[in-house]
């Protein structure tokens, strides 16, 4: 039985106070009993038994930076959760608010450049910014010496901070969340150093997977392990200088608005981004770097494979060297105990994936400057085989069991090698330059199409297929970059150096002008080659004849199923597809530059030139021959050799669409091929260029001449027998039911609207008239489909029927 005495209320607090302090002392005498230290940037403590992390905050209201990455990815190019992927860079403080610790996402877009902190403050005050979290306190010591707080991390180390549940939504592969049961700190992973803390977590995603993409890469398709990176960054002292952004430069654009800007000064405000490279000695014509840029490769990448890559990556040293520096961009091995999430490696990693796709450049960089702080390199291990698959079948070398299949290697390896500079040079801060094609081939920053030649005896030649070194556009990039000016403002420097490239003729085009099938520029293409795209279409076109004469039992090993030749003819087959759109561009093209308004009067141009009336009819005419049946019929000979696809292998996304119940269906390749070009020609933005080009000159293609020419080439054209009577009619469909997509979409303009729907008309009158005709006995049904088809979709406003879509299989990146 427990007896109480009444006591004064003045003893009472006493006895409270006393009986706090008591057990205050036991939680501080006990909190770090169980855990281990590990001592950095941001230290934190590791409590074993219970699986925690507790981060250790002495200074509160100090920015740094956040990266988040995922080091485990789900091996799916679809999903696109890749190993080493990099998350958001943030900008970041921890603030003290009661018994909480918030960690704030500060907003560095919007901000004032001056010194004045009340200026700074209204621009802060004035937009939003984020609390990415909430942490209750776990301990604090207040020793005048060693204030310091702590915060039990765990729960935000395990939370989804990569967005990988709402990716999986977004993607169709089902509905997840984290489950907390089957996820804890990864201890191996999580590391502390002077500069950076890095933290590492295995986290399992629980759910109902039900997308075939997720299916097909992990064992449990509700269960998604991966392993999830937080690194906490010291920002970088004051030393480096940004460089100022020129639309002509080469580089990204990082941006923000500068409400501290005078009003006669732009309120944005673009620099490039870029490593910090400085001489060891500025006064001498080459010096070493101070700190030289260093890339590490991971060391899983397998020979001849890791070679190549080596020898592709060094290709930057010589721009570096060209510009005064001696040994400032080296690349070497990962060290075997070294993170490649470790914000101090610049890294190159190998990454594995179930099907072949896309490989990336990022980097960290400082959001307040623009500084790369980390450059990391995803290259998709699949592309070499990719490669190397094109290869042979363009030359079939399998004429006996021990073919020399070298040549073939070696062009997969020179792709390989290209592909490290490419994405290294993201890294470093530079852009695409999808024109580069046209200059020959001057900078590793396009995407190539291998450049495959006939040699003399009219035989497959695979010697200059890629180039074997960075070229003269990816120098100036570098010098505009990373070099140091002494002798002259940087200002005038730069425009020197812009006025050297423009005068050698380089031709600039990135990403926006060069995607969209409907983009304008004539040069700025993807995966295509040659000065003229016109030519170079009518040039591979050849070089695809001559691989499909020769296709065939010589194009796969000795062994391999023949129904795997599908696979191989794939490449072959579509062998010209990018050169197409290449030389569809040139129709309603027009040529310009990234241009600012110079000082020199004398130095103004006409911004925007169209393409000729001569090229853009060549260009026309050779995508016309893409679709006679000449070109898209398959030969006989490799028809009668590919059977359904064997027993015990699968009939994947990479092989031909098939209407015919799972055999080889030549037809419908045919038809994908044809769409294409199709599409291409009868794009509403570019039919509508075409209608302004040809008001102003008369000897221009109108929308009138194309509609009239194609029809001409493809609906009024009718073989007699075989199977180009099949795929007569295919092309035919495909050409009707974009007039009729024309005629019904919103977005195409009324000049043109109007010529659609006359050459529909028209159509329908001769469609009707030549069913009756006896010459045309093997498409009576087929004319008098269409006619109904065009009649029908006229007065109705819609197609008669709704056909199934047909896609060209994977073709982009062509290289992987």
């Amino acid at each position: 039985m427990l007896y109480f005495k009444k006591v004064s209320s003045k003893t009472s607090v006493i006895l409270a106070f006393i009986c706090f302090a008591f057990v205050h002392f036991q939680v501080s005498a006990n909190f770090f009993e169980d855990k281990t230290q590990v001592k950095g940037f941001y230290s934190f403590w590791q409590q074993p038994s219970s699986g925690e992390i507790f981060l250790e905050i002495k200074d509160f209201n100090q920015p740094f930076i956040f990266q988040s990455a995922l080091p485990l990815g789900i091996g799916s190019n679809d999903i696109g959760l890749d190993r080493g992927q990099l998350g958001n860079t943030r900008l970041v403080q921890f603030e003290r608010v009661g018994n909480k610790v918030f960690l704030r996402q500060l907003n560095t877009y919007y901000r004032a450049n001056s010194a004045n902190l009340l200026e700074q403050q209204a621009v802060d005050e004035a937009f939003a910014s984020s609390i990415i979290w909430g942490f209750e306190v776990a301990h604090e010591t207040n020793d005048k010496n060693d204030q310091a707080t702590y915060i039990n991390y765990t729960p935000f180390l395990l939370s989804d901070i990569h967005n990988i549940a709402e990716k999986l939504t977004t993607r169709k592969q089902g509905k997840f969340a984290v489950d907390l049961t089957r996820s804890g700190y990864y201890q191996k992973r999580s590391k502390a150093f002077p500069d950076n803390t890095e933290l590492e977590a295995i986290i399992t995603y629980k759910g109902k997977g039900t997308g075939a993409y997720l299916k097909s890469v992990t064992p449990d398709k509700n269960a998604v392990t991966v392993n999830l990176h937080h690194s906490l960054i010291r920002l970088p002292d004051d030393n480096y200088q940004p460089r100022a952004f020129h639309p002509y430069s080469g580089y990204w654009s990082e941006a923000h608005a500068d409400y501290a800007s005078a009003i006669d000064e732009p309120l944005v405000k673009r620099f490039i981004p870029r490593h910090r490279l400085n001489k060891k000695h500025p006064s001498q014509k080459v010096s070493e770097a101070v700190k030289p840029i260093t890339y590490y490769l991971d060391p899983g990448v397998p020979e001849p494979i890791k070679s190549a890559l080596l020898d592709g990556a060094r290709w930057w040293n010589s721009a570096f060297e060209a510009i005064g520096y001696k040994n400032a961009f080296v690349v070497k091995m990962l060290p075997e105990d070294a993170d490649p999430m470790d914000v101090r490696y610049n890294v190159i990693q190998w990454v594995h994936r179930a099907t072949r796709g896309w490989s990336y450049g990022s980097t960290v960089i400082d959001p307040r400057t623009g500084e790369i702080l980390k450059g990391h390199v995803t290259l998709g291990s699949l592309r070499v085989r990719q490669d190397y698959l094109i290869a042979l079948g363009l030359t079939s070398p399998f004429t006996a069991d021990n073919a020399d299949t070298s040549k073939m290697q070696q062009m997969a390896l020179a792709r390989i090698r290209q592909l490290s500079a490419h994405e290294i040079g993201h890294t470093l801060g530079i852009a695409h330059n999808f024109a580069a094609s046209a200059n020959d081939r001057s900078s590793v920053m396009d995407y190539p199409h291998p450049l495959v030649t006939l040699d003399q005896n009219n035989k497959i030649d695979l010697s200059n297929a890629y180039t074997n070194d960075i070229g003269v556009w990816d120098k100036y990039v570098i010098a505009y970059g990373y070099s140091e000016f002494s002798q002259e403002s940087e200002q005038q420097a730069l425009q020197r150096l812009i006025e050297q490239a423009q005068q050698l003729g380089l031709d600039y085009m990135s990403d926006p002008d060069a995607r969209s099938q409907s983009s304008s520029h004539a040069s700025a293409h993807l995966w295509d080659n040659g000065e003229d795209p016109a030519a170079e279409l009518e040039r591979i076109l050849k070089v695809r004849a001559v691989a499909l004469n020769q296709f065939g039992l010589n194009s796969i090993n000795t062994g391999t199923p023949l129904s795997e030749l599908a696979l191989s003819l794939v490449p072959i087959y579509h062998f010209h597809r990018f050169q197409v759109d290449a030389a569809a561009k040139l129709i309603g093209g027009i040529n310009y530059q990234y241009q600012v308004k110079s000082q020199n009067k004398n130095s103004l141009v006409r911004a925007v030139r169209d393409v000729s009336p001569k090229k853009q009819q060549q260009a026309f005419s050779a995508l016309l021959k893409t679709l006679t049946t000449d070109v898209l019929l398959v030969p006989e000979n490799i028809r009668i050799l590919i059977p359904p696809t064997a027993y015990g292998y699968e009939n994947s996304r990479e092989n031909f669409t098939s209407n015919t119940g799972g055999t080889f269906d030549p037809i419908t390749a045919a038809q994908a091929s044809a769409e294409q070009t199709i599409k291409l020609l009868l794009n509403p933005q570019r039919l509508a260029r075409i209608a302004q080009q040809s008001a102003l000159n008369n000897k221009q293609l109108s929308p009138n001449d194309l509609i009239t020419s194609l029809l001409a080439q493809t609906v009024k054209q009718h073989p007699e027998k075989g199977m180009a009577v099949l795929i007569q009619q295919r092309v035919n469909e495909a050409v009707v039911k974009e007039l009729l997509a024309l005629w019904q979409a919103q977005d195409v303009v009324g000049e043109v609207r109007s010529q659609v729907y006359l050459s529909l008309l028209s159509l329908e009158e001769w469609l009707k008239s030549h069913a009756r005709k006896k010459s045309f006995k093997a498409f009576k049904a087929h004319y008098t489909l269409l006619a109904h088809q065009i009649t029908f979709s006229l007065a109705q406003g819609k197609q008669i029927t709704v056909e199934r879509s047909i896609h060209l299989p994977p073709g982009s990146p062509i290289g992987n």
